[in-house]
């Protein structure tokens, strides 16, 4: 599997695009903006755009949803149905946010923990860990042995539980029973900033000191 990390949005959030090098589908994981880029990469690497895969319900990570369905009739998957007041709220986010109006739109498929989804002949396990919203899920590639974790963890901190729904004690919960787990040789994209490995962040981060 190739994969690509794309900053977007004045957030800079990490929009990452998975591919398949054999049958060049593609994913798009939480297009939050600037849909051209995206569409850039996709034409330049000739890839097929199979599916919109989504981590939660933030205007940053799904703001360019409706756009990018626009030249792509593909199917939205994720997050889970929690986060569904989120998506309903878009309007409201970019008010929030002082963000530009962007259209809505209904995901075709809620995610929960255990489901899988798939793009070429690749396959991401579905891991359901609320906390930084309650819907929040994250895509687990096993055979490469890396995880797309959203705003659940970055390398250094952890994510925000001050928004509505969130919640600090659920999040680091998410991050001790669902990612750690997982082991320390496990690469991370996260939401923002730069990818690392959970072994470097269980030694290093302090968000993460006792858990």
């Amino acid at each position: 599997m190739h994969y690509r990390i794309i900053p977007v949005t004045a957030f800079s959030q990490n929009c990452s695009v998975f591919w398949c090098e054999k049958t060049k589908k593609a994913a798009v994981i939480d297009p939050g903006g600037e849909v051209e880029k995206v569409i850039q990469l996709l034409e330049e690497q000739q890839l097929s755009l199979e599916k919109i895969f989504l981590t939660h319900g933030h205007l940053d990570h799904v703001g360019g949803v409706a756009k990018l369905l626009e030249s792509y009739q593909v199917p939205v998957e994720g997050p889970h149905i929690a986060d569904n007041f989120w998506i309903e709220a878009l309007s409201e986010q970019c008010k929030m946010f002082g963000f530009e109006q962007v259209e809505g739109f209904k995901p075709d498929r809620w995610l929960d923990e255990g489901d899988c989804v798939s793009f070429g002949e690749h396959q991401l396990e579905v891991l359901h860990c609320p906390g930084h919203t309650p819907g929040h899920i994250v895509f687990f590639h096993r055979q490469q042995q890396l995880l797309q974790v959203g705003d659940v963890l970055f390398d250094g901190s952890i994510g925000r539980t001050d928004f509505p729904q969130g919640n600090h004690s659920q999040l680091l919960e998410s991050i001790r029973e669902k990612i750690l787990p997982l082991g320390d040789h496990v690469q991370f994209i996260a939401g923002h900033g730069p990818m690392s490995d959970l072994g470097t962040q269980r030694k290093t981060n302090s968000q993460l000191v006792g858990i």
